[in-house]
Formats: C-alpha cells, sequence, structure tokens
C-alpha cells in the first residue's frame, strides 16, 4: 500500500462527508466544485494555513505534532478509530518509521487453548488480517464453513467476499463485508511493513470488484465489540453479541465470544449449535475409542 495515497485518499474521503452546515460555517450561495469541504474551510477549522493542510492532504503527514493532528481530527469530526488510524499513517511516514518490525512469537500457547476450551460460549481467536487463528468446539461449530475453506487458516474476509456460502450464513452480508473492509484498512495503517496483510488486499482487490469498491471509501474500524445476526445451517438464526479480549504479548491478536441473551431463540440455538457440535465429534471419537481396544495381532 502507498503511504502518500493511503493519507491522501483518507483525508480527501473525510472531509468530502461532512458539509459546510455540519461544520458550522456560514451558508455561501452558488455551486460547490467539491463534495463537502473545501481544504480551505478545513485549514480555517483546524487553525492551520492551507499551504500547510494541503501538503499534509497530498502525504507529507511526517513531523507533523500531536497537536496539529488533534486539530485536523476534529475540523473533519473524526471518531475515535479514524483518529487512531490518523495517528498510525502519521506514525508510519515520520522519519526512521520504516524501520524492519521483529519476529513475532505466537501468542496462541497452551494456555490460551485451555482457556479457549474451558468456555461454555462460542470462543475463536483471530488476529488483525482477520485470520481465525483457533477456537474451541462451540466456535468451530459456528464457522464450520470456514474451517473447510481450500486456504488455510481460514480467513474472515476471503470467506465473505469470495465464498458463495457467506451469502446465506450472514443476514446481512453488505454489513459483514464493510466492518470487515474497515478492520483491514485500519490493520493496514497499523503496520505498513505487513506484507501479508499486504498480499490479502491485493488478492481481493485482484478477486473482488466488490472489495475494491468498498476499500476505496475508506473506512476505518477497530474490531472490539458488537452485534451480528447468523443463519447457521444447523442450528438456525442466532443474534450474537461479540466481545473481543486482547492477548498478551500481541494486543492485535485477540480471543473473541459470542453469547445470546438469556431465554431468547438465540440462547436456545446456541443450546442447539453445542449439541451439533457434540454429534460432529463422535465419529471421531468412536474412530479413537475402536483404535484403542482393537486388538493388536502379532
Amino acid at each position: 500500500m502507498e503511504f502518500q495515497q493511503e493519507i491522501k485518499g483518507f483525508l480527501m474521503s473525510r472531509r468530502a462527508r461532512i458539509t459546510p452546515e455540519q461544520a458550522g460555517l456560514p451558508f455561501v450561495g452558488g455551486n460547490r466544485r467539491v463534495k463537502g469541504l473545501r481544504r480551505e474551510e478545513v485549514a480555517m477549522l483546524a487553525g492551520l494555513s492551507v499551504e500547510y493542510y494541503t501538503r499534509m492532504e497530498r502525504g507529507q503527514l511526517g513531523g507533523a505534532s500531536e497537536s496539529v493532528l488533534d486539530a485536523i481530527a476534529r475540523a473533519l469530526q473524526l471518531d475515535d478509530d479514524e483518529r487512531a488510524h490518523l495517528y498510525d499513517l502519521a506514525r508510519n511516514v515520520a522519519p526512521g518509521s520504516r524501520r524492519k518490525r521483529p519476529r513475532r512469537t505466537s501468542p496462541i500457547t497452551a494456555s490460551v487453548h485451555q482457556v479457549l476450551d474451558s468456555m461454555s460460549v462460542p470462543a475463536v481467536v483471530q488476529n488483525g488480517r482477520l485470520d481465525l487463528l483457533a477456537a474451541n468446539d462451540l466456535g468451530r461449530a459456528l464457522y464450520a464453513d470456514l474451517f473447510t475453506m481450500a486456504q488455510q487458516p481460514p480467513n474472515f474476509a476471503r470467506y465473505v467476499f469470495l465464498d458463495p456460502r457467506a451469502k446465506a450464513f450472514y443476514a446481512d452480508l453488505d454489513e459483514a463485508k464493510d466492518l470487515l473492509v474497515a478492520v483491514l484498512r485500519a490493520t493496514a495503517g497499523r503496520d505498513p511493513l505487513d506484507k501479508q496483510v499486504t498480499e490479502l488486499i491485493g488478492e481481493l482487490s485482484a478477486r473482488s470488484t466488490d472489495f475494491s469498491t468498498r476499500w476505496a471509501k475508506h473506512h476505518v474500524h477497530r474490531h472490539s465489540r458488537g452485534r451480528k445476526v447468523v443463519n447457521h445451517p444447523a442450528a438456525g438464526t442466532m443474534e450474537l453479541a461479540y466481545d473481543d479480549f486482547a492477548l498478551p504479548g500481541d494486543p492485535h491478536v485477540s480471543i473473541t465470544t459470542y453469547t445470546a441473551d438469556p431465554g431468547t431463540p438465540s440462547a436456545d440455538a446456541l443450546t442447539l449449535l453445542a449439541t451439533w457440535a457434540d454429534t460432529q465429534k463422535q465419529p471421531q471419537t468412536m474412530n479413537d475409542e475402536v483404535r484403542r481396544t482393537r486388538p493388536r495381532h502379532p
């Protein structure tokens, strides 16, 4: 991802969505040639010179102070996720920022697997690239489609954009696509040297026009919590709340849990999912038992 173009696209897309009225500027009659705010209006709202803001919008964010970035964030009415993304972009074009990242060890230890297995709700481990790295039995049952994908580890973005089964699984596929693209955008801005992220974005852009269109909107989101409705082929429709818990050693790898409100049809569906998950394990369990009891012949 070319970072100067990324900065330009992000800042232009943010000012394009704000009308002068929304920014508290007086109405001036006549046709406006640009959608949203003009550069000079953003500069005025941020207390910057037009020349300085123009250079920043062209990608020259390196060296910008925290107060300047905060002023731009206020002028463009950025939310918390967008503000963090702006800081990431500025940090990654600062002098000396393009240094080699240290090699990371996997945060998914034996104790993490024990925690997963001890949970009574569906739980998975995922990273910022949206790879599904581990799961307990209920998590594997919930996302059974992903674990049968040809390319492993399973990846949520590949699933929603390239796997036709996603259309039936997500009650609102458009919402799921927008969310996952926004999460990938935040991940890409956080670490421009992550080759696997860059390759995934390139693959999705080449194989899905839908992804490319959504990617061009520059929306940003940090996956943390929310609600989703899924249509599981065995358990039926479930409205689930999800929460992310960062793992020690890597704040961008998290355990995500899925719960349903007590006493609801979704809670009953989760119980049904657990029963179905047990049936999926039985053939393997029976095979293991046969192997243990089968007499050995000389």
